[in-house]
């Protein structure tokens, strides 16, 4: 059996020059937690050439949906950018990864810190029903350097909101906080510097992390997962992973391609 599906693309959203997000048809039998990436991409010359995706939609839809960066010079977003409705690409059938709630130890609040299409793996968790069902609170953070790189932004505020199955959940437990570096925005800061000097706390109206009740996640740039790494370890914070559950989780194999 191929490791591959087939896939046609449904959908094409260009957020911004540097961003966009597709959606694709699903193959019944891909089976995926929330949280997880796949491999996915283009067979260039008969050969498929691939990068790790996290996915954004939630495992009980029957689409299939990515957040990508462009870059100009990359062997695969320099071709996948120009994808169409109708075109093809590969997906991975064996979805894997560390951002799953299950690897968390039970607690009362769940920070989703995340920077660039590292908010993608948080879009599938916030619209899962077991999220909300094992935290009391969700905080989803997600840092960009412009205010149009907000990807999902209304959705988070305007239609989750109204869901009709999702809704009265993500009204009463779930909080978005989204923050911006190099233009005025009301939320401004790198999401680092927003934890340390304790302003997101303040102006969320939270208490500062406390590894006896928070569990966190990130997902992002490699030097924002080193950062928040080092900082929730010196704090009493212990990393889990697929076999331990702990008190936060990284996803490593993110990368911007």
């Amino acid at each position: 059996m191929s490791a591959f599906n087939e896939e046609r693309v449904l959908s094409v959203h260009h957020w911004t020059d540097r961003l966009f997000t597709f959606k694709t048809t699903r193959e019944q039998s891909l089976r995926f937690s929330n949280g997880h990436f796949t491999m996915i991409g283009l067979r260039i010359n008969g050969k498929p050439l691939l990068r790790a995706y996290s996915i954004v939609s939630a495992n009980y839809e029957e689409h299939l949906e990515f957040l990508s960066i462009k870059v100009p010079e990359g062997p695969l977003t320099s071709r996948l950018q120009h994808i169409k409705e109708g075109d093809m690409i590969i997906v991975g059938r064996k979805p894997t990864g560390t951002l799953l709630i299950d690897y968390l130890l039970p607690g009362k609040r769940l920070f989703l810190l995340s920077t660039g299409t590292g908010l993608a793996p948080f879009m599938s968790i916030v619209r899962d029903p077991a999220t909300y069902e094992k935290f009391e609170q969700i905080v989803l953070v997600h840092g960009v350097r412009q205010k149009d790189e907000l990807a999902y932004h209304d959705l988070l505020v305007e239609h989750l909101p109204a869901h009709e199955f999702l809704g009265d959940m993500v009204t009463s437990q779930l909080r978005y906080y989204p923050t911006v570096t190099r233009e005025a925005y009301r939320n401004m800061g790198r999401v680092t510097d927003l934890i340390q000097t304790g302003k997101m706390f303040e102006e969320l109206g939270l208490p500062p992390l406390d590894h006896a009740h928070d569990r966190v996640m990130i997902c992002g740039s490699p030097a924002m997962l080193r950062d928040l790494k080092h900082m929730l370890e010196h704090q009493g914070f212990a990393e889990g992973n697929t076999s331990t559950p702990g008190d936060f989780v990284i996803e490593r194999a993110f990368a911007e391609q």
